[in-house]
């Protein structure tokens, strides 16, 4: 659930999804991962595992058929996707995917960045972008 900062943000009519592109099997174990904490989650985080022999136009016909569904099927508002790598190729396809209002990116995918981004996906897209990020780059940290 929000903070009390962003309980303002929250609005019953947003219902953004999650899809993550990563090499295989990365993305298929972060889900998993993520529905272990939120099994609700289920309908609203896709993925694509992209292996080595796949190449970037096939991934970026299945992320499109999939935003397509979260948008139409689903009646999602706005799809954050999260890529594993910047540079490689699943982020490359991410990329192609953005616009300015119905589709985010963020690079370097985590459970720490997925379950932030679960937590806020009520908020508006860019919030959730924002949070997202903020969840991958908290969660990595030195202990001692």
């Amino acid at each position: 659930m929000p903070s009390g900062d962003n309980l303002d943000q929250i609005d019953p009519y947003i219902m953004n999804s999650i899809l993550i592109i990563a090499h295989a099997p990365l993305a298929s174990a972060l889900r998993s991962a993520a529905l272990h904490a939120f099994p609700d989650a289920a309908s609203r985080v896709s993925v694509i595992d992209v292996p080595p022999e796949q190449s970037p136009e096939v991934t970026l016909g299945m992320a499109r058929a999939l935003l397509h569904t979260a948008a139409q099927g689903l009646g999602m508002t706005g799809t954050l996707v999260m890529s594993d790598v910047l540079g490689a190729t699943p982020c490359n396809v991410a990329q192609q995917l953005v616009d300015d209002t119905n589709v985010k990116c963020v690079a370097g995918a985590s459970l720490p960045m997925l379950f932030r981004a679960i937590t806020y996906w009520d908020t508006p897209l860019a919030v959730m972008a924002e949070k997202a990020i903020s969840g991958g780059s908290q969660g990595a940290m030195e202990l001692v």
